[in-house]
């Protein structure tokens, strides 16, 4: 673990312009430094870099951060080996954290499982490229397969020999039996009297982590064999689960983060096949169906994942498996099928590299379209069936964390399933309801956990509580823009002057307490956890909080953090009274958002609770129209009720806002 004192060392002493120079061409503008963004494709220059507040921003794609920021993005790498990298830089040495003797003795066998990898895997390529056996054996495989040396080098392959030969090299190179062993390249005859070699007679691919350690790997039999599996892997150990791994993903980070987009495939030759191809954002989930740790490691990268699955019956089902767990974390997805009998690696081989990609670009398919057209055929016209597809839909549906996407998916598939809308919204409210429940940890992110959608939330005591009836005429208005514009400013002001003394507190703890006061809570876990830290590093000797969240270990944090400080307008201006003249604003200095806090910060929060009423009040216009049409008058008498509490509540909100809400 690395100290605290050397980690501020390390951004204390870090150049910027330095760091980033050693990736990219800048030149100087005025203060700041210039160059095309290496995060997406780009001819004019929009990548901008201040010495000054030791920050970079893209103006084209949005991307912002420090230098330890910059480092994790474009190697893709851990915090902790981004500010080794720094660190080794500039010479700063790393004295890690004492250890308790547990953590030694798990750290070194890490440590020593890496490097029994690391060495079998450079003797895995020996032993392809410059042995007989390997030549004629598993390079000539991989050639007939059509696959370039470069590409063969590029992914490390390698090769294990019939005779059991590696843990007598193993054994002259000083590996232990142990790690031999607990990495699985060596196992013991049931006698227990001798060791053999776990891959022999088999071509290898290496499993690397995403920094591009060597944590497993994974052999492929070249002569068929009753009784024996077709691929060997490497066991689970202390650096190595199959389901936290994606084949490819080292090699690949790089591209998926500037194309912003992934392909994900099954196996290791569909990969290698596709990157030979020109298509280099690709990665597999190594043959297994796709696990959560998988998805959270491709979200990493990117928000948009196209699925290349074979064309039959286990391909499909495969494609299905994962779909939900990625919808669930926001991910937007796309599916190709190819045609029957093909898969990624036989199918690239069939065209060039040209058409290969217009192919792909031709026929994926939006989610909610493939997997109901595809349900749909397999249920034909039997109502039963037709209504499992129909709770199906709803379920993938139902748990997309973004509001709007989700009602654009109930509206599309409301007419391919000829089911009316405000049906499927009933069953996509129901289904959120009791999945994500208000004591659920796994509640998925949103801008604010205030929804037409969460009527069983509890609401503050001045807002009435109400059940939403289902309306086909309702149409969400802009709620996600506007709250996401109004917490935003809030959270600007938050970060910017957090310590600053307001009202007997600080500005950082009165907005804290006014939220919670008012029942205001984020489903927005990144703003959540910027609340949560500002409390729990408050009281820290010389916090200040402009800098604490922009050099803060989390990238997500630090980004949002120097998204906001890095914002040109002031908030004050926004909401100034003052009418000074044109001709007077060059000799009258404006009070700047540090000169109003005392105003400023109500005022937000204020804002912030208007735009709540607000949409209730859409809502009820529409469901009061719907009421009549129904001839509900409960219903009808509930709605004017809680019409009028709201217009009371506005009024009030207005008030204390002044003139500047219209």
């Amino acid at each position: 673990m690395i100290p605290r004192e050397t980690i501020d060392r390390i951004y204390a002493t870090a150049k910027i312009e330095d760091v980033i120079g050693d990736y990219m061409s800048l030149r100087r503008r005025g203060a700041n430094l210039w160059g095309n963004c290496p995060f997406h494709d780009e001819k004019t220059p929009s990548f901008s870099v201040s010495p000054a507040k030791g920050i970079y921003k893209c103006f084209g794609c949005g991307k912002a951060g420090n230098a330890i920021n910059f480092v994790m993005e474009y190697e893709q790498c851990s915090y902790t080996d981004a500010l080794r990298q720094v660190a080794k830089k500039y010479h700063i040495e790393i004295k890690e954290k004492e250890m308790t003797d547990e953590e030694k003795q798990l750290e070194n066998e890490r440590e020593s499982l890496f490097k029994v990898n690391e060495w079998a895997k450079q003797w895995f390529q020996d032993q392809l490229f410059n042995t007989e056996e390997g030549q004629n054996i598993g390079l000539k495989y991989f050639i007939e397969r059509g696959l370039r040396e470069d590409i063969i080098r590029r992914f490390q392959l390698g090769y294990s020999p019939y005779k059991s030969s590696l843990y007598d090299a193993a054994k002259k190179a000083g590996y232990q039996d142990e790690f031999l062993e607990k990495t699985g390249l060596c196992g013991v005859s049931e006698q227990g009297d001798r060791h053999y070699d776990r891959f022999r007679d088999r071509v290898i691919f290496p499993f690397f982590t995403i920094s591009g350690k060597v944590v497993a790997f994974a052999g492929r039999i070249l002569k068929k064999k009753e009784n024996v599996g077709k691929y060997v892997n490497s066991p689970d150990s202390a650096i190595f689960s199959k389901q936290n791994e994606l084949y490819g993903l080292f090699q690949a980070k790089q591209e998926i983060a500037k194309q912003q987009m992934c392909y994900l495939v099954e196996g290791q030759m569909d990969v290698i096949s596709m990157v030979q191809a020109g298509i280099e954002n690709v990665v597999s989930s190594g043959g297994t169906s796709l696990t959560h740790r998988q998805v959270l490691l491709l979200h990493r990268l990117t928000d948009n994942v196209t699925i290349l699955y074979d064309g039959d019956a286990a391909g499909i089902h495969a494609a299905l498996r994962g779909i939900d767990m990625m919808l669930e974390e926001g991910i937007n997805i796309k599916v190709v099928l190819l045609p029957d009998g093909e898969d990624p690696d036989s199918f690239s081989r069939k065209m060039n590299a040209a058409d290969f990609r217009q192919y792909l670009q031709n026929n994926n398919q939006d989610f909610i379209r493939f997997k109901t057209n595809l349900l749909l055929k397999d249920a034909g016209n039997d109502p039963i069936k037709r209504s499992n597809v129909i709770r199906d839909i709803v379920q993938s549906i139902a748990v997309i964390p973004d509001i709007i996407t989700r009602q654009v998916y109930i509206k599309d598939c409301a007419g391919l399933l000829s089911i009316k809308e405000d049906v499927l919204t009933k069953s996509v409210i129901g289904y959120r309801k009791q999945k994500y429940s208000k004591h659920s940890d796994n509640q998925p992110s949103a801008i604010a956990a205030i929804s037409e959608e969460t009527p069983d939330r509890e609401q503050p005591d001045n807002l009435p509580t109400y059940e939403p009836t289902n309306l086909q005429t309702y149409k969400p208005t802009n709620l996600q823009t506007n709250l996401d514009k109004n917490v935003c400013n809030l959270l600007k002001v938050f970060i910017k002057y957090g310590e600053r003394p307001l009202f007997g507190t600080t500005v950082g703890k009165y907005i804290i307490d006014e939220l919670a006061a008012n029942d205001i809570t984020f489903e927005n876990p990144l703003y959540e956890k910027i609340l949560q830290e500002y409390k729990a590093h408050l009281n820290d000797a010389g916090f200040t909080s402009e800098t604490f969240f922009k050099f803060h270990p989390d990238s997500d944090i630090s980004s949002f953090a120097i998204e906001m400080i890095s914002e040109k307008y002031e908030l004050s201006t926004i909401f100034s009274k003052q009418n000074v003249s044109e001709n007077l604003k060059k000799d009258v200095k404006l009070p700047t958002d540090a000169d109003r806090l005392p105003e400023l910060v109500p005022q937000l929060i204020y804002e912030l609770q208007l735009t709540i009423v607000r949409e209730r009040q859409t809502y009820i216009k529409y469901a009061l129209q719907h009421a009549q049409e129904n001839h509900n008058e409960q219903e009808l008498m509930q709605l004017l009720k809680e019409d009028m509490e709201l217009k009371n509540i506005e009024k009030q909100l207005c008030k204390l806002l002044g003139n500047r809400i219209k």
